[in-house]
């Protein structure tokens, strides 16, 4: 079940250090990054503060107010990615999907009253971004994403298919293509249009995959057609 978005308060040092984790059971903190405004859904960038990723789960929080902060476990997260086109969003920043209970889903036109509403309903968020101050440190942020989403595999219900975790990068893209001529599908490697890590959905990994594979066979077809054209203009010269 996906828990979604939520506050989070604890932390160490009479609530003023940072996050308190469950060591108890292996959780470890990975990555530290000052200077990291939040956009819960629809609103406004957060003032600064701090983002930690640890191995269970992304948490930030607020360098004014001790109170406030958000955490989501990697389960939660369906889709990472690295933002830089200023179409999509004003600031470069990581974007993140976050899956909520299947049961508190409404319409978008209710998530919207609630996201612009004084009282934040966190069950109802799908949408969050991390905006670093220093936008050089958004590769490395993807990076860190992707090694621990990694280490929270989507537990495969009986009977479903295996092999829904995908990620991709630029790098990885010019593997695929030089790994052999079988390979019938490709991706544009403009990292404004990343489409980042996606941990257990595969709808939108499959439409793409769907879409390159039809428009390949589109090209094969329209050569096929050109060269029995080609053809009968020789016999017809003949």
């Amino acid at each position: 079940m996906a828990v979604g978005l939520r506050h989070f308060t604890a932390r160490a040092g009479n609530g003023s250090g940072e996050p308190i984790l469950d060591t108890d059971n292996g959780e470890e903190l990975v990555h530290v990054q000052p200077s990291v405004s939040v956009a819960v859904g629809n609103r406004a960038p957060e003032s600064p503060g701090t983002l930690y990723i640890t191995t269970r789960q992304v948490i930030w929080l607020s360098e004014l107010d001790r109170e406030k902060g958000y955490a989501v476990d990697f389960l939660s997260l369906s889709l990472h990615a690295v933002s830089r086109d200023p179409e999509a969003y004003p600031s470069p920043c990581i974007y993140t999907q976050i899956e909520t209970d299947a049961d508190e889903v409404e319409d978008e036109s209710e998530d919207s009253d609630s996201e612009c509403s004084e009282v934040l309903d966190l069950s109802k968020i799908r949408e969050m971004r991390f905006i670093p101050s220093d936008a050089n440190q958004l590769d490395t942020l993807f990076q860190v994403f992707c090694e621990c989403a990694e280490l929270n595999p989507e537990p495969i219900e009986e009977g479903e298919e295996e092999g829904h975790n995908w990620i991709f990068s630029a790098d990885q893209l010019e593997d695929e293509a030089g790994a052999g001529d079988d390979v019938e599908w490709h991706f544009s490697q403009n990292p404004t249009n990343t489409i980042g890590h996606s941990n257990g959905h595969h709808d939108l990994a499959s439409s793409v995959l769907e879409l390159q594979i039809n428009d390949q066979r589109f090209e094969d077809a329209e050569e096929m057609e050109q060269d029995s054209d080609t053809g009968h203009h020789h016999q017809s010269q003949q």
